[in-house]
């Protein structure tokens, strides 16, 4: 176990999927979540919570406010994020506009207010939460722009912030077997049985498999892991997998 002397970490809709299973493994590591998100997790006493709607540029400032004064925030894991997915003749701008506010402007908003006091102890982890969409899938015309900004905002945090000591890595996910995946696909389905032929592994992946790789980018010791692109998706081929 890691010692991380209660510093805090940040991570954006960590109350189910992905976000859960990292909270869990980081506080499993020392760390203290702290989850910002619309609802409460299920897990009582996994770390601090903040009820925000994080596309809201006001709650999201609020949430990060308190978040700082707890404590030394030094890592943070953007996460969340939405789909809703569509045909490019039926993609419309009003949800570009929604999935970029929560997929990118909150990702921006929460790394512009943590960087500098991360500046000021010459120490931070960032990762970001993409997908293996962001290289293209079919009716996903916004969230596919929406998760390849991310992997360019990755590339260009990491140039600037480096010198002072804070690392930007971007996480890029496959199928994953979160609750909404699950309702989605089910195992017997055609959907989900054309996934599992697209991935080597033969199996979906689990949001446990997500954290494992956040974890090894969020620790101490990874600080000369900088500006990287992991695509934890079983190897399955482009364009036929990612949320």
């Amino acid at each position: 176990m890691a010692d991380y002397a209660a510093e805090y970490a940040i991570v954006t809709g960590g109350s189910q999927g992905i976000g859960l299973a990292i909270c869990r493994r980081l506080k499993a590591e020392g760390l203290i979540p702290v989850i910002f998100d619309r609802v409460a997790p299920d897990d009582a006493g996994l770390g601090e919570f903040r009820a925000v709607d994080l596309s809201n540029i006001e709650e999201t400032k609020a949430a990060l406010d308190w978040a700082l004064a707890l404590g030394p925030v030094s890592r943070l894991v953007n996460n969340v994020g939405m789909v809703l997915p569509a045909l490019l003749e039926d993609t419309s701008l009003e949800d570009f506009d929604t999935l970029m506010a929560l997929n990118v402007r909150c990702a921006i908003q929460c790394t512009q207010a943590l960087a500098p006091a991360m500046r000021e102890r010459n120490m931070g982890r960032i990762v970001n939460i993409a997908s293996r969409a962001a290289l293209g899938k079919a009716l996903r015309t916004n969230y596919s722009a929406s998760k390849a900004a991310l992997i360019g905002l990755t590339r260009t945090w990491s140039l600037e912030l480096a010198a002072d000591g804070i690392t930007v890595n971007c996480i890029c996910p496959g199928p994953i077997a979160t609750e909404l995946y699950n309702e989605a696909n089910p195992p017997d389905s055609p959907r989900t049985i054309a996934s599992l032929a697209t991935i080597p592994a033969g199996r979906i992946g689990t949001p446990e498999d997500i954290a494992q790789a956040a974890a090894f980018f969020l620790h101490a010791d990874s600080g000369f892991i900088n500006g990287q692109t992991l695509f934890v998706c079983g190897a399955s081929s482009v364009g036929r997998t990612g949320v």
